[in-house]
């Protein structure tokens, strides 16, 4: 409960940019040359590389004139960057679309194998419930593949809350 507690005192809206660190965790990623990681809300993000992102983790791809209207009609998008002397490599990224009032959905939560298990995804969703309560979001779902279940249930989610149960309708 502490993890949503401190998401939902916050009233300080995040800012578009920043550098974080992972507590107990260097940020460097190896190499002599300190990277740094931090977060942007730039829509304009380079698709080859957010496609390389998602093969990394093995996700089956998609047409990237869809990922590209499903960017420009998301309520949110973040991403996650290492910045290692002047080059940038995208490790992270994710979205939300949203009513604009009362609930938003978590979509295309992908952080790079590379720094996975090491507290950079629950920095990004912890960013990304930072930004939709700073616009006052109050009900934030998402849909999670079973291997991932128990990561999201550690930040506070929960399967099927008050007996609310999730329809779907797919095309045949």
């Amino acid at each position: 409960m502490g993890f949503w507690k401190s998401l939902f005192s916050s009233t300080d809206a995040p800012p578009t940019s920043r550098t974080i660190s992972i507590a107990g965790e260097a940020v460097d990623g190896g190499g002599d040359r300190a990277s740094q990681i931090y977060f942007s809300t730039d829509r304009d993000i380079d698709l080859y590389e957010l496609e390389e992102l998602c093969d990394a983790v093995g996700w089956s791809r998609r047409p990237l004139r869809k990922v590209r209207k499903a960017i420009q009609h998301s309520f949110l998008v973040v991403s996650m960057w290492e910045q290692r002397g002047t080059h940038r490599r995208l490790i992270g990224f994710s979205r939300a679309t949203s009513d604009h009032a009362f609930n938003a959905t978590i979509w295309d939560v992908v952080v790079h194998p590379d720094f996975q298990n090491r507290g950079f995804g629950k920095a990004l969703m912890k960013h990304v419930i930072k930004k939709l309560r700073s616009e006052d979001i109050s009900n934030i779902t998402l849909f999670a593949d079973p291997h991932v279940v128990d990561f999201y249930r550690r930040l506070g989610f929960m399967s099927d809350p008050e007996g609310i149960k999730g329809m779907f309708w797919y095309p045949d």
